[in-house]
């Protein structure tokens, strides 16, 4: 009788369900996309000869940042600067759009649309929650009706800086930014997926986590 409220009518007995709250909660490169978009961007936008050749100038500091030396979002910024440092708004928001258009739709996965499907078919909001910027997931985003939590980029004088505006949308920020906007305790049913360490205090929110899903469906 958790899940139910009783109520009489001229002396019947009825039972009215409870609706029980659900939200679910997708982290995106890797759980969404079979690969990390903010590498597929860059070659697309860049081409494959300036990103190789970029990462390995950058090389040292990612380097740094697998032994734990380098926090993520120093580094992530070196890599945003490099490629798009200067690079007018107008133009990088473009790139961004085509990318959505012509690349994106080839790194969904299916089983993840699928998942995402059910949710919105039970009337259970969605949202994506990104460690990517958010300028080459917002429109993909808006496409599916889902709502969508990620990385803000810094821009001044029309022109991206290659910095992040405020904190990097990773790790234990993923959940303070849903925090910002959810109520959890609200919630009887909380889903999470995610696909890497930077999920897991995302995946430890929730009732029902899930790591590394959808792989059968590359």
């Amino acid at each position: 009788m958790d899940h139910a409220h009783y109520y009489f009518y001229s002396g019947v007995h009825v039972q009215k369900e409870k609706t029980v709250k659900k939200i679910a909660f997708f982290d995106f490169d890797g759980t969404i996309t079979t690969h990390d978009t903010l590498l597929e961007f860059i070659k697309f936008s860049k081409g494959s000869g300036a990103f190789y050749t970029g990462f390995a100038m950058n090389s040292p500091f990612l380097v740094a940042m697998k032994l734990k030396l380098l926090s993520n979002q120093p580094v992530k910024e070196k890599i945003l600067r490099y490629f798009f440092g200067g690079m007018p708004e107008k133009n990088f928001n473009e790139a961004c759009h085509n990318f959505q258009e012509q690349s994106l739709p080839q790194l969904i996965r299916p089983g993840a649309l699928k998942e995402i499907k059910k949710f919105q078919e039970e009337g259970i909001e969605v949202i994506i929650v990104s460690a990517s910027p958010e300028n080459w997931i917002r429109q993909w985003a808006e496409s599916q009706r889902l709502k969508l939590i990620a990385t803000r980029l810094e821009v001044k004088d029309g022109k991206i800086t290659g910095r992040i505006s405020g904190k990097n949308c990773y790790g234990i920020e993923k959940v303070n930014r849903i925090r910002e906007l959810f109520q959890l305790e609200q919630y009887e049913a909380i889903y999470a997926y995610g696909d890497s360490s930077g999920d897991n205090e995302l995946l430890a929110i929730a009732h029902f986590p899930s790591k590394k899903p959808f792989r059968e469906s590359i």
